[in-house]
């Protein structure tokens, strides 16, 4: 196809027969420099057939969808950008963790793989292996997918402690993981099938929560399980 080039001459004869404060570029045209010239000096408003039909279907889509569709849209979206942001905080996390504790960076690169296939199955709603559970007396094979919440709360006493900043860096990696379920459950409200598949990732995130809870009790050091000691004493 052949481009057919406006020029300035043309439009001024255009503007001539009779004035105009609109322009569309159509399809397979093209303004010249000094025909771009003379509409921004006169102020004419420039718009291009193929933008425009883009964005009244882009429109036209956005005014077909229900409010409901609408608000569903956007909590994928913010779930989506959740899951994106926390997986380069595994990989900050994994790096940070390189110069002071190798075999701790280790593990979270395990769980860092795990939490890559979680995502991966949320575009295609695929399905994820279970990570294996090593028990302890607060978290049991029956119990590893629940939301457990923290073995204790972290404390600026615990930034003092010779593993203090790995601490503190699992910690802030956990509290990460543990702000998807409300977004999950969030979508989960669609349909019941979809709903199933929402309460089985949100399992699969709780498995990462738990190892990372676990990981944590490890690098603070010790043999009593804290969690079993938190629940005697509340």
């Amino acid at each position: 196809m052949k481009m057919k080039f406006i020029t300035e001459s043309y439009l001024r004869d255009l503007y001539k027969k009779e004035p105009f404060t609109a322009y569309m570029v159509g399809t397979g045209t093209r303004l010249t420099p000094g025909g771009r010239q003379y509409l921004t000096d006169k102020g004419i408003k420039l718009t291009d057939a193929s933008t425009k039909k883009k964005t009244d279907g882009a429109n036209r889509l956005s005014e077909e969808l229900s409010p409901v569709e609408n608000k569903v849209n956007w909590k994928k979206l913010q779930f989506q950008s959740k899951m994106k942001s926390t997986e380069a905080l595994f990989l900050l996390t994994c790096e940070e963790l390189l110069g002071n504790d190798v075999i701790l960076a280790h593990h979270v690169v395990k769980l860092y793989k795990q939490f890559t296939s979680i995502k991966s199955a949320v575009n295609s709603h695929g399905t994820v292996e279970n990570l294996p559970c090593i028990e302890c007396t607060g978290i049991k094979k029956c119990n590893f997918s629940s939301n457990l919440g923290d073995c204790f709360e972290m404390t600026d006493f615990h930034m003092q402690l010779e593993k203090g900043r790995e601490l503190l860096l699992l910690h802030r990696l956990r509290s990460a993981l543990q702000e998807l379920e409300p977004v999950m459950l969030e979508l989960s409200d669609s349909n019941n099938e979809e709903k199933a598949w929402y309460e089985d990732m949100i399992g699969k995130v709780n498995q990462v929560i738990n190892t990372l809870s676990q990981y944590i009790h490890m690098t603070v050091g010790g043999n009593e399980c804290l969690r079993r000691l938190n629940t005697a004493t509340s």
